[in-house]
């Protein structure tokens, strides 16, 4: 039978994780420059990329990692140095200078994972998966999974109107904005990471 607390409790975990609101500056400026209608696809890209990484570790996650000698420490470092690359390169600017990152589809990396599917929530997924006894607690899971990530396709799929208000200046705000906040969850994420590290040993 499907049960409500297991379904919201998975669902809240992964808003605060995944961060919604927090994600749409950083998806505008990082799509800033491309036409609308490629920008709803890589919102759609990304969020398909992000389910199918969640999926893929909810399934067969714990044997992935421990197959690969990988702990979720170092998961983390290792996701938080690729985002603080990513957002160097927005608070610096020179993202708009090479032409041929207009072609990148950074649906893929870093949209997709590591900043939705980032470590957090591939753990979080992980030990929710496990914890499920019985076909209704599995399902409220998978529910609940799916269901965040429409949310989160809601949010960037609409976020486009925000960039038909703020015009070009107001996209070169933001992706400035969207680099600092990128920044801070990065370090943050290597912090978190290290202190994992040094409280297992």
């Amino acid at each position: 039978m499907f049960d409500v607390a297991v379904f919201g409790s998975l669902f809240l975990t992964l808003f605060v994780i995944m961060d919604p609101p927090g994600i749409t500056p950083i998806f505008l400026g990082l799509t800033a420059g491309r036409p609308a209608k490629m920008q709803r696809r890589m919102a759609f890209q990304a969020v398909c990329v992000a389910f199918g990484v969640i999926a893929l570790f909810g399934v067969v996650g714990h044997q992935i990692l421990d197959y690969l000698h990988v702990s979720v420490p170092a998961l983390m470092i290792a996701g938080g140095l690729l985002l603080l690359l990513v957002a160097l390169s927005l608070l610096t600017g020179k993202t708009d200078e090479p032409q041929q990152t207009k072609d990148v589809n950074v649906a893929l990396v870093p949209l997709g994972m590591p900043l939705l599917a980032g470590p957090g929530a591939i753990v979080a997924v992980i030990l929710a998966v496990q914890d499920a006894d019985g076909f209704g607690d599995q399902l409220s899971v998978w529910s609940a999974i799916v269901a965040m990530h429409v949310v989160l396709w809601l949010v960037m799929r609409y976020s486009l109107v925000i960039i038909r208000v703020i015009k070009d200046g107001g996209v070169v705000l933001v992706t400035r904005l969207a680099g600092m906040m990128l920044s801070a969850i990065a370090v943050q994420q290597i912090i978190n990471g290290v202190t994992q590290v040094i409280q297992g040993s």
